[in-house]
This record gives C-alpha cells, structure tokens and sequence, in this order.
C-alpha cells in the first residue's frame, strides 16, 4: 500500500504517489467512462488517494469523472485537488475576484463536494502572481467554505521562489525530475522550511524516464508531446522536460544503462523523487490499471544509496543540463 505524507501545513494525509488526471480530460485522445472508471478503480486499489486535476482538462471532463466516481465510491482517505486559471475567460489578462469564483464554483460542482480540498492556481502569468491580489481572492475563498487550502502550480524557480517568500500557500507543484533537478537545491530546502507541500508532476518527464521511448516514436496530434515538443502552445519545459526529444531519448537511455542495475528506469526514476523529504507527492499519470500498480508499487521500494544519488547528481549537471531550453 501507498505511503502518506503530510501536504506542508495543510494536515492533509496525501499518498506519495499521486494520481494526475489530465488524461481523463481526452486531451490526448478520447476517454470512455468505463475507462475513466477502470483507471481511477486501479488507483483506489492500490492506495493511490491524492488525485490532481484542472478545470481545463477536457474543459471539465476530468474533474465530472473524478466527481462521479467519488459520489458512488467514497473513500474518506482520497484527497482531491484541482486547478484553475487557464480557462480563456482568465488567461493571460482577464484575472478578477468574480471571475475565478465562478471557475472554482464550476470545479466544485463538477467534483460535487461542498469544498475543495485544494485549489492550484494553474501556472498564471508571473505578472499576475507579483501583482498580489489573486492570492487574497485565495483567502477570501477559503474563508468562504468554498476551499479548504490553496496552492500554485508554477512552471520557473523565480515563480517557486516567489510564492514561497511572499503567500500563503500550502502547496507548491513544481516540475521535477532525474532529468531536471534545480528545484532540489534551491526550492526543497526552501518549502521545508516553510512547511509547504511539494507536488512533483512530469516525474517521469513526459515518459521519457519510462525507458520505453525510441527516436522514432510518435504520438497522437491531440497529444502535447506532438503540438508542445518544442515550446509552440505554453512553456517548453512542460514536455520532455525541455529537451529536444531525440536528445532526451539519449540521455534517458543513458541513465538506464549506467545507473539502473535491476531497478526498471522508471522506477529508479520515482523513487529518486521520494527520496526527497520535502516532496509531498509526485502525480503520475497512468493510461491502464498496470501502470497504475506499477507506480504504486515504487512506495515500497529502499531508498537509493547516497552514491547512486551523487552519481545522478553529477550525471544531470554534466550531460543534461545544458540541453534543457527554456528558464529553469
């Protein structure tokens, strides 16, 4: 069974791997609701109780499956967060106090709860996060009833940096990887000792970290790993973790043959992440019941030796660092 960690001050008891949910919006191809139920029934069995998702996912697919099946299968355990701020009618420059209201009021109705766990604010324009205002329509909110915590989800280390010295936050969610590993020296120390939770997504950096990606893969056209390969609809480090795919496929390679042992890549690649003592969670996103098992399962492996990490550390600051485009 999944192990719980402590979401920063929230005192939520969140799994340590989490459930991401941008797949059930269809926004990688089409989703049946038995498949939805299938994928988020593998979660439950296999202790998988923190689900994230976003309003903008199948413009709210996502969170009505989610909000369906939590109405026929209640689980007290399961901790649902959300995210909101990308729909058209905020995003770049149409953030107000009323207008996000609604966003979190649509999130609660399609998850049919009275309250929100977790609101994210959903990588807004940084301009917005300086600008202060969001945050105290946050704290109105949550004083409201209408959400319990909120958080950010950011996409640069200033952003991170930002919202850990100057809000409220009870949780950050950052990108994070063996093949993107700056957060761990300058953020982690930071949110630990602010008591903020880290939310780790693209732990397997857009599955190259899978070890089953070739060069010569291809992928669907609603897929971002086709139309965000190189940055051309929102920030290049959201896919492959900012490396040139081919380039990316080398290097993954590289680890699992160097570094791996018996261990699969991916699974070296999560428990490198839970190693960490800040992270929280590390969201995983799972097309099938297996993969959900597998994932599951990397809660139970050891922790690697301090030289496999050192070794990891110094393999990330030689070889891939200076591909990765876009800020860090």
């Amino acid at each position: 069974m999944v192990k719980l960690r402590t979401l920063g001050h929230s005192g939520l008891a969140v799994s340590e791997i989490g459930l991401g949910a941008w797949q059930l919006g269809g926004d990688w191809g089409p989703v049946t609701v038995d498949a939805a139920n299938r994928i988020l029934t593998a979660a439950d069995k296999a202790g998988v109780s923190f689900w994230d998702t976003a309003d903008v996912y199948g413009s709210g697919q996502s969170e009505q499956f989610i909000g369906d099946f939590n109405q026929r299968q209640p689980n007290p355990k399961r901790v649902i967060v959300s995210k909101v701020g990308r729909t058209a009618d905020l995003y770049p420059n149409g953030y107000s106090k009323e207008k996000l209201r609604r966003c979190i009021e649509q999130s609660r109705e399609r998850l049919q709860v009275n309250s929100v766990d977790v609101i994210q604010l959903h990588c807004i324009p940084f301009d917005e996060v300086k600008r202060g205002a969001v945050f105290d329509w946050l704290e109105t909110f949550k004083a409201d009833g209408l959400i319990k915590h909120y958080g950010a989800s950011v996409e640069t280390i200033e952003e991170a940096e930002y919202c850990l010295g100057h809000t409220q936050v009870t949780s950050l969610q950052i990108i994070f990887n063996v093949l993107r590993q700056d957060m761990a020296q300058s953020i982690l120390p930071l949110a630990a000792e602010n008591n903020v939770g880290i939310i780790v997504r693209l732990g397997l950096a857009s599955g190259l970290l899978s070890g089953k990606m070739t060069k010569e893969q291809t992928f669907s056209e609603q897929d971002h790993r086709t139309y965000n390969r190189d940055g051309q609809a929102f920030h290049v480090g959201e896919t492959f973790a900012g490396l040139p795919f081919e380039m990316g496929v080398e290097l993954a390679t590289e680890i699992k043959e160097k570094y791996a042992g018996n261990m699969s890549l991916a699974d070296l690649s999560l428990r490198w992440l839970l190693d960490h003592d800040a992270v929280s969670s590390v969201i995983t996103g799972a097309s099938s019941a297996e993969q959900i098992k597998r994932n599951a399962a990397v809660s139970d492996l050891a922790p690697l030796s301090a030289e496999l990490h050192t070794a990891l550390s110094y393999f990330y600051q030689n070889e891939v660092r200076r591909h990765i485009r876009g800020t860090i």
